[in-house]
């Protein structure tokens, strides 16, 4: 199926009849960029942050995990730098009271209208890109003018001036100063530093890894959970040498992208690519961003810097604690190669590689999910082949053996080809059907997902299959070997 706007409206209809994504408080007319994940979405959720959580801490002998607080006082966010550069550019339409990110204005724009005049489009991007460095707000306001670009929905010119907006979410506690929602997970990381020293004995290089809630004010938050207010991150801060920064930046970079392609599976590996930053964060002296091949086109699904000491000295600054490595003929700060996965935009990509329609020979339209096995919701499902003649008891007697040991689904309730197209559309693997020969033979049928063939298997075999291939010891091996 081609990644089109039709397959992306596709994709989001079926994450919400299938239990993967709902909109959030949408009893209620729910929320912009707001979104619940549903029954299997959260299954899946967990199994991407489990696969991530294993590869760094159980793979890396030197990488532990932290699970900070969302509120942190608020000098956390002057000392990173957030409460004063954490900002986007702003620009509001008068008429309609809607706001926008000039920059991605002019994109938008010059994508749609100079798709026969490369030369114009590329002059038009090198003086955005000039005007973003320089941060001539006044000369991108006058190229908007210029190029007469409107309001996206309303077609009105009538444009304010280009501002600043900060994207914290700021709170308030009491009669204590304010406080922000944390716009990413890192800080908390940076500021049990000392702490996680002291109490696992760590020594230079190591990791400290997390997932956690990030929020943040997006002035344009849209492409269904691409971009978001309320998101998760899956960070890994890995602290080195100074001298080394080339080293373990060029290291991480290869580990990462390894790591999306076994995840994701070397089919897909034409839908990601490797691209180094144009304009870096404030924090970082050199970046990368893997990105992937979205329905909408390539974009950033994670990204690799090196922030040096700039966390570490501004909090040693502030808070006036010694953050800093001290050996017998040195103490240093050490530098930071970051590592900063968005867990909502990897479920997208996993999802939306995953998503398929495929036409059989009888002409028929199969709508199936072919997840990885190891991430799938449910990794198996259990039938009767019919409602009676003992064969019910049976496979309810199968599932209660072995779901202790598996995420596993009984179903009796419609024809059982009715019940392999559901676990086609939501991603299980395999499918037990207990039929007569069962009462007979001991034997099942097991059909699997990606090609629908089917075979008979002794009971006793159910549980070691369903283990061997879905698993995640297998793939975490792969890894390993590489490391």
């Amino acid at each position: 199926m081609k990644k089109c706007s039709h397959f992306f409206d596709f994709l989001i209809s079926h994450a919400k009849i299938y239990g993967f994504i709902f909109p959030s408080s949408e009893i209620y007319g729910g929320l912009n960029a707001i979104y619940d994940y549903g029954p299997h979405g959260v299954e899946l959720k967990n199994n991407i942050k489990e696969f991530w959580w294993k590869s760094m801490t159980q793979i890396h002998e030197n990488i532990v995990g932290v699970d900070s607080s969302i509120l942190m006082h608020s000098n956390v966010w002057h000392a990173s730098g957030h409460v004063d550069q954490f900002n986007e550019l702003l620009i509001e339409n008068k008429d309609s009271n809607k706001r926008y990110r000039p920059e991605i204005l002019i994109q938008e724009y010059v994508d749609k209208n100079f798709l026969n005049d490369p030369k114009k489009k590329e002059k038009t991007l090198s003086r955005l890109s000039k005007s973003l460095k320089k941060r001539d707000l006044l000369d991108i306001k006058i190229l908007i003018d210029e190029l007469c670009i409107c309001d996206p929905v309303f077609k009105r010119k009538n444009w304010t001036e280009i501002r600043h907006f900060n994207m914290m979410f700021k709170i308030k506690n009491g009669n204590e100063k304010d406080l922000y929602l944390r716009p990413e997970t890192a800080q908390g990381i940076f500021s049990n530093f000392q702490n996680i020293i002291r109490s696992n004995r760590m020594k230079i290089p190591f990791g400290i890894a997390q997932i956690g809630k990030s929020f943040r004010n997006e002035i344009i938050a849209r492409k269904f959970i691409f971009r978001m207010r309320e998101f998760e991150q899956m960070e890994m801060q890995f602290f080195i040498l100074p001298e080394e920064e080339m080293k373990w930046y060029e290291y991480w970079k290869k580990n990462r992208l390894k790591w999306h392609l076994e995840l994701n599976s070397e089919d897909n590996k034409k839908s990601y690519k490797l691209c180094d930053h144009d304009h870096l964060a404030h924090y970082a002296s050199v970046g990368a961003d893997i990105k992937f091949h979205f329905p909408f086109g390539f974009q950033e699904i994670e990204g690799i810097h090196s922030r040096r000491d700039f966390d570490l000295k501004n909090h040693e600054f502030f808070s006036k604690k010694k953050l800093r490595i001290f050996e017998l003929d040195r103490n240093y700060i050490p530098y930071v190669i970051e590592t900063s996965l968005g867990l909502d935009r990897l479920f997208l990509a996993i999802f939306s590689s995953s998503l398929k329609k495929e036409k059989l020979k009888n002409g028929k339209i199969r709508i199936v999910l072919k997840l990885p096995y190891y991430l799938s919701p449910i990794k198996a499902a259990i039938f009767p082949l019919v409602r009676k003649d003992g064969l019910p008891e049976i496979a309810k007697k199968i599932f209660n053996d072995i779901r202790g040991y598996h995420r596993l689904v009984y179903d009796e309730k419609e024809s059982i080809g009715k019940l392999y197209r559901r676990q086609d559309a939501i991603g299980t693997p395999f499918c037990f059907t207990v039929d007569y020969n069962t009462i007979k033979t001991d034997t099942v049928t097991i059909r699997y997902r990606d090609n629908m063939e089917q075979k008979r298997i002794h009971i006793k075999e159910i549980s070691k299959i369903i283990e061997q291939e879905t698993g995640l010891r297998k793939i975490l091996k792969n890894l390993s070997n590489f490391r």
